[in-house]
C-alpha cells in the first residue's frame, strides 16, 4: 500500500504541477491575445496614417504643379518687361545721342558767333540763353547717362 499511496502522491503531485503550468500558459495566452489586439490597433493606426501621407503626397503635387505654373507665368511676364526695358533703354540712349548732338551743334553755333563779335561789345541776351540751354542740355545728358548706368549695374 506504500507504493500505491507514493504513487498515488506522485500523480497527485504532477497533476498540481500541471494546473500550474497549465494556468501560467492561459495567462500568457491571455496576455499574447491582448498583444495581439494592440498589434492590430497600431497596424490599423500605421494603415490610416499612410492614407493620410498618400492623400497629402498627392495634395503636394498638386501644389506643386500649380506653383510651377504661376512661376513660368511670372518668367514670362519678366521676360517681357525686360525686353521693354531693354527697348526704353536703347530709345533713352537715341534720345540722349540726339541731346549731344543738338548740344554740340549748339555749342559750334555759339562758338563762331562769340568770336565774330567784338570782345568790348556786350553779348544780346539770345546767345547767353543759348548758351544756358547747351549748358543745361549737357547737365541733363550727363545726369541720365549716370541714371542709365546705375540702372544698368
Amino acid at each position: 500500500m506504500t507504493i500505491t499511496l507514493i504513487a498515488d502522491a506522485l500523480v497527485a503531485s504532477l497533476l498540481v504541477a500541471t494546473i500550474i503550468t497549465c494556468y501560467v500558459l492561459a495567462k500568457r495566452i491571455e496576455r499574447l491575445k491582448a498583444d495581439e489586439a494592440g498589434m492590430r490597433q497600431t497596424v490599423g493606426a500605421l494603415v490610416t496614417a499612410t492614407d493620410n501621407a498618400e492623400r497629402a503626397i498627392a495634395g503636394l503635387k498638386n501644389t506643386l504643379g500649380d506653383c510651377d505654373r504661376t512661376l513660368e507665368e511670372r518668367l514670362r511676364t519678366a521676360e517681357r518687361y525686360a525686353a521693354d526695358l531693354a527697348a526704353q533703354v536703347e530709345a533713352g540712349q537715341a534720345v540722349m545721342e540726339r541731346i549731344g548732338q543738338i548740344v554740340s551743334a549748339a555749342a559750334l553755333v555759339a562758338k563762331p558767333v562769340a568770336e565774330a563779335r567784338p570782345a568790348a561789345a556786350p553779348q544780346p541776351a539770345p546767345l547767353s540763353l543759348l548758351e544756358s540751354a547747351a549748358q543745361s542740355a549737357a547737365a541733363i545728358r550727363a545726369r541720365a547717362a549716370r541714371r542709365l548706368e546705375e540702372q544698368a549695374a
